[in-house]
């Protein structure tokens, strides 16, 4: 009778273990992976989380091959979120946005979309301004990666676009591989190669928010970028092709200042027509991926983020169309200015000015970027 009782309360706890509700895995950032598996163009969603020894985590999804969110040690030791973003793949979905897209095939802006090779004048979309911006409407942040995780910090994403893609020429075979490293750095290497002459120049596009907080503006974030000369714009936010100095003029982050600093001065035409600073800086450094190319930190948490490419260019854009109808991860409203992004690439509308470096690729070469998000505190 003893030896049947204990069956039976064995068996009835058993029964309960398997009737619970088993408890939500959730990321660090507090992200549920549940909530980004889902199908778009018959391609399969999902979060992927990277982690390093020191505790860092970066979660990615597919979706426009995106970071999500970054947790890094502030200076008292508390992990913070410091990217803007979604907590939901349906909000990446039906809130276009562009937090923490991998960009193509072409970053930032075409002139009037249009680009001429060997003669022929090709008709691109015009999402922005009259301008062809981020590859369209239809650019590859709002398509499907295939991913392929390498190991606990690394990451493949490959998108394969068909000739034709957004009217870009060219089947086209882009890769974007994350490697979080053990000295608390994101490297991001990019790859292209193509069966049709074409234009390539991809990005990542984070909102850094580097106090953890998106609530509060950026604007006391203290910028470094260096580069002696910019890319002015029109009032369309297209560069006119010329390169000026920085010296002297609100644009000049040689020496550290805080990005809000000058950012209102509407009386420096540029400022005027960017809302702000949306505009490309001509690097010093020569594709030298030793030499730091921009730093941005908080005083609020002294995390520091300095980058490293080997790109001719870095796009500072300070969220200038932000404009609180957001609310991203957390419920938490994204006002104007509420981050800093740091976009490495070549200049924008490369294509329709010749004196500046190609983004043309040709079938048999191999398109090769690499931008580095190196992350410390400052104490």
């Amino acid at each position: 009778m003893k030896n049947y009782c204990l069956l039976a309360g064995i068996a009835a706890l058993m029964l309960a273990s398997c009737t619970q509700t088993p408890k939500k895995q959730l990321t660090l950032s507090g992200l549920d992976p549940a909530k980004f598996q889902t199908e778009v163009n018959q391609a399969q969603t999902a979060l992927y989380t990277l982690k390093n020894k020191a505790g860092m985590e970066v979660c990615i999804t597919n979706y426009g091959g995106r970071i999500v969110s970054i947790m890094v040690p502030d200076k008292n030791g508390q992990m913070q979120d410091i990217v803007l973003g979604f907590d939901s793949i349906a909000d990446y979905i039906n809130i276009p946005s562009d937090f923490g897209a991998s960009i193509g095939r072409y970053a930032n802006r075409i002139n009037q979309g249009r680009i001429v090779l060997d003669g022929d004048t090709i008709q691109l979309p015009q999402n922005n301004f009259g301008h062809c911006l981020h590859g369209g409407p239809k650019g590859w942040q709002y398509q499907v990666y295939d991913a392929k995780p390498i190991d606990d910090t690394t990451l493949q994403l490959t998108r394969i676009s068909p000739d034709g893609d957004e009217n870009f020429p060219g089947n086209v075979t882009a890769t974007v591989v994350y490697k979080l490293t053990e000295d608390n750095a994101i490297d991001i290497k990019y790859t292209a190669t193509t069966d049709k002459k074409t234009v390539i120049n991809m990005t990542n596009h984070s909102y850094f928010n580097l106090s953890g907080n998106p609530a509060q503006a950026a604007t006391d974030h203290i910028l470094y970028v260096n580069a002696d000369n910019y890319t002015p714009v029109d009032s369309t936010f297209m560069t006119t092709g010329e390169i000026l100095p920085v010296k002297d003029t609100p644009m000049d982050f040689t020496t550290p200042k805080a990005v809000g600093q000058d950012i209102n001065n509407f009386d420096f035409v540029q400022l005027k027509n960017g809302n702000g600073y949306d505009h490309n800086w001509v690097l010093n450094t020569q594709g030298d991926l030793t030499q730091v190319a921009a730093r941005l930190t908080s005083p609020l948490s002294g995390i520091t983020l300095e980058v490293y490419t080997n790109e001719p260019g870095i796009q500072v854009y300070t969220g200038n169309f932000l404009d609180g109808s957001v609310k991203g991860k957390k419920g938490i409203v994204y006002n104007q200015r509420a981050s800093v992004c740091l976009e490495t690439q070549h200049y924008p509308d490369s294509p329709n000015k010749p004196q500046w470096p190609s983004v043309v690729l040709e079938p048999g070469q191999t398109y090769n970027s690499e931008c580095i998000f190196k992350f410390s505190v400052e104490k």
